[in-house]
């Protein structure tokens, strides 16, 4: 499927996904991944932090509310609660979570699941799958808008993670 794949590998497509547990025969499945230099502990506050911002295009997504650029010191997420928020509304629910290795929230009827994998010399791949039982033109339109929004995500989380991590030059 167009737009189905970014930033991930075929073995990372073929491993299984917490969301894999929510969504028995999906007609959408999305696959985005990033290489993040710093370690999981660093990338997790700021997965978690999705909770209270999406962090892709603010202008779209988020009534043009800039996602917070700080932590800002929430607790461990829990299952129940609210997944993400948009526009200063709580959208989706937490379905499943790892402290530290994986979240997995649904939102509009998609499960998506994000899953830090430790890497050597403190570098992390942050994945991200997202899988839904829809029809195959929706599929189709979802996984292309998905291709962007989420992208600019992963990579805004990266870059929030590695500036504190990186030296400065």
């Amino acid at each position: 499927m167009i737009g189905d794949r970014w930033g991930v590998t075929d073995d990372e497509t073929l491993r299984h996904y917490p969301c894999d547990e929510f969504v028995v025969a999906p007609a959408l499945q999305v696959w985005r991944g990033v290489n993040v230099a710093a370690p999981a502990a660093t990338v997790w506050p700021w997965v978690a932090q999705v909770r209270i911002a999406p962090y892709s295009y603010d202008w779209i997504d988020n009534l043009g509310r800039r996602s917070p650029r700080q932590l800002v010191g929430l607790p461990e997420p829990e299952i129940g609660e609210a997944f993400t928020s948009s526009g200063g509304r709580k959208l989706g629910r937490i379905v499943s979570l790892d402290p530290g290795k994986q979240l997995t929230g649904t939102i509009m009827g998609a499960f998506m699941s994000y899953v830090l994998l430790p890497q050597e010399h403190d570098t992390t791949r942050l994945l991200l799958k997202v899988s839904m039982q829809t029809n195959r033109l929706a599929a189709l339109a979802l996984s292309v808008g998905d291709l962007v929004m989420a992208r600019r995500q992963l990579l805004n989380l990266k870059q929030l993670a590695e500036r504190r991590t990186t030296p400065p030059r």
